[in-house]
């Protein structure tokens, strides 16, 4: 009975003030076509780039690749490329994860071309369509 004697303002303005419901989430790409994301914990950061790659950057096997690095307790990254499963390399050298971009919020998905994350306060769960792929937490990474 109260919310039908609330207006259409009213109700719009609650459902502004409402905590945000898991879902699906939009992260836009750069110019190039790459899109970058971290945890909330900013412990995890992903770089999504498309088939054919960027200008700086190509993918071993033309892409489209799905990067990820955890930070702590020690530096991995984890490669998912369009086929096969993904790669995990325990010390990359490069270490840049991390920056200031968009956060994946916990209980949020993500999708791009062939793939897929799930955020979660237990870690980061990403998939291909070719069933392959990897979860990353600060206490394990799996990958398939």
């Amino acid at each position: 009975m109260f919310a039908r004697t609330l207006s259409a303002a009213m109700l719009s303005t609650l459902a502004w003030l409402a905590p945000a419901h898991a879902g699906s989430q939009t992260i836009p790409a750069n110019a190039e076509g790459q899109v970058e994301f971290n945890t909330p914990s900013g412990n995890i950061g992903c770089i999504y780039t498309p088939k054919g790659g960027t200008s700086t950057y190509q993918p071993q096997d033309g892409g489209p690749e799905l990067s990820c690095s955890r930070v702590e307790p020690s530096y991995i990254t984890v490669i998912l490329g369009p086929k096969g499963p993904a790669t995990q390399i325990k010390n990359p050298g490069e270490q840049g994860c991390c920056g200031d971009v968009a956060k994946l919020a916990y209980g949020n998905s993500w999708s791009k071309g062939s793939f897929s994350c799930q955020s979660s306060k237990k870690g980061l769960s990403c998939t291909g369509s070719n069933g392959h792929g990897f979860f990353v937490s600060k206490a394990k990474v799996t990958v398939k």
